[in-house]
């Protein structure tokens, strides 16, 4: 596999999906906001000892099929971004793993984890979001693709050592998309109250940085999982820290929608 030597890359998983194209369009914007290259990345299983003569064929001519149908959706966007496409051997799991030492963010697609799924699709979603090296997004989009491009940017805010990282993160793909802040306090407190003097104290300067961007406070006494999964607010993007990444799939939620209405949504994962 050719690594690209620097590691200004959005490296984004393609599988045919329309999701893995709908994570390669959401991954646009932050190739653009930062002047880099987006690379679109289809991984090959190795063959078994049993496999069928041809099948490593077929499985490159589908990856080909896959990365040029992705690369032609991004092209119609008419955005000035480079796109790069690589077919590459390995897992998908172990090669976006792989791809994300030499990565600024590496994004992959989902609908939401279906019951059946939920175990084999879920643990891999979680294993990305704890193993990569760099920040990692799972962007979720339904049939309702234009309400998944609406809402808050909610924002895990504590007084952790990488909690810094996880604002910094959070108010910038709020300014990115044109959102609000929903900042997620999750200090425990008395029922019902929302921890102000804390939040205040952390979000003071990023507030002042990025005046345009209105910030809610939001009480999350039970972790961020938990609320995102109860809240009425409409969230487009869950900003979080390695301390959650083994709860992203609960976040990135079911396929379908709840008995409420609510889906799941997009979860970036930002590194410590």
């Amino acid at each position: 596999m050719n690594h690209p030597q620097s590691s200004q890359r959005i490296v984004v998983g393609i599988d045919g999906s329309d999701a893995a194209i709908n994570a390669a369009k959401w991954a646009v914007t932050e190739a653009v906001s930062r002047s880099i290259p987006l690379r679109l990345v289809y991984a090959i299983p190795e063959p078994h000892a049993d496999a069928a003569v041809g099948d490593e064929s077929l499985d490159i001519e589908y990856g080909q099929a896959s990365v040029r149908a992705a690369d032609a959706a991004l092209q119609a966007m008419g955005e000035p971004v480079k796109v790069e496409c690589d077919i590459v051997h390995g897992s998908p799991e172990g090669s976006l793993i792989d791809e994300s030492r030499h990565a600024a963010m590496i994004c992959v697609g989902s609908v939401g984890i279906g019951r059946i799924a939920s175990k084999v699709l879920g643990s891999s979603v979680d294993a990305l979001a704890r193993k990569a090296h760099c920040p990692g997004a799972v962007i979720r989009r339904d049939g309702e693709a234009a309400q998944s491009d609406s809402g808050y940017v909610a924002v895990v805010v504590d007084d952790s050592p990488g909690n810094d990282a996880v604002l910094e993160h959070g108010f910038r793909e709020a300014r990115l998309r044109q959102a609000p802040i929903l900042a997620m306090g999750v200090w425990r407190w008395g029922l019902g109250e929302i921890p102000y003097r804390q939040l205040d104290h952390r979000l003071g300067a990023w507030v002042s940085q990025y005046r345009e961007i209105h910030v809610m406070p939001a009480a999350a006494r039970r972790g961020a999982a938990e609320f995102l999964r109860h809240t009425q607010e409409s969230v487009q993007l869950a900003v979080v820290g390695s301390d959650d990444a083994d709860k992203v799939a609960r976040m990135v939620g079911p396929a379908g929608q709840h008995l409420s209405g609510r889906a799941g949504c997009s979860v970036l994962v930002v590194r410590d």
